[in-house]
């Protein structure tokens, strides 16, 4: 049986908050509120168009749908989104650029290589598979060929990043000597396979054959780092 996708809420970052004391004076006030309206009402645009692309893909979505789901007038998404790629690509800064930020952002491991790739790989399937992220990764692969500018701007802002952190990993294994095979830092899209064919596997085929993403990249991991030792 296949599990819901749960609903991956946008970061508070994208909510309006009230982070001052009120105002010494009060002709302040009049313009605060309308900066706290115009970020609510961006957030409730981003919130719908999030719906709307996951449950109509990229190319049937439109802005007057994404109005409706937000409770708003059309011409106010332009006061915030030229286009529809534009508001897409900020869907993609919310909810999927931190994801691999946490990663380029880890410091050197005080332990292994393979400790550190584990515990972000791990993080990776929990916060992706089963959630809208997921369905947004799966939307681009879907997608991406017939929108190349929105292709492009997931491999600069997503895929180019969490590469060279992973190259820059693969090269710290094979210096400590955890890496055997050099040859894999030409292609550190390897590490990360699991990942993907985890997330394409979730929409597909797990109704036919629930995939234990988990336990298939333990055993990626053996591969390429030998089998952990039980004694």
């Amino acid at each position: 049986m296949t599990r819901k996708p749960t609903k991956t809420a946008l970061p508070p970052a994208t909510r309006a908050r009230a982070k001052d004391p009120v105002p010494a004076r009060s002709e302040e006030a009049p313009a605060s509120s309308r900066a706290t309206r115009a970020a609510e009402r961006r957030a409730a645009i981003v919130e719908a168009a999030m719906d709307e692309f996951i449950a109509r893909g990229f190319a049937a979505t439109r802005l007057d749908d994404i109005a409706k789901r937000a409770g708003v007038a059309k011409g106010t998404i332009y006061l915030h989104f030229k286009d529809k790629e534009s508001m897409f690509e900020e869907l993609v800064r919310i909810v999927i650029v931190p994801v691999v930020a946490r990663l380029t952002a880890l410091p050197p491991p005080a332990g292994s290589v393979r400790d550190l790739i584990e515990a972000f790989a791990g993080n990776f399937l929990k916060e992706v598979i089963g959630t809208r992220r997921g369905d947004l990764v799966r939307l681009i692969v879907a997608e991406g060929p017939r929108f190349p500018s929105v292709a492009d701007f997931y491999y600069r802002e997503v895929v180019s990043r969490g590469i060279a952190a992973m190259r820059a990993l693969i090269e710290l294994g094979i210096a400590r000597g955890e890496i055997r095979e050099k040859d894999l830092a030409r292609y550190p899209q390897i590490l990360v396979a699991p990942a993907m064919i985890a997330v394409i596997w979730q929409s597909l085929f797990a109704r036919h054959a629930p995939l234990d993403a988990q336990e298939m990249l333990r055993v990626h991991l053996d591969l390429i780092f030998g089998e952990r030792s039980t004694t």
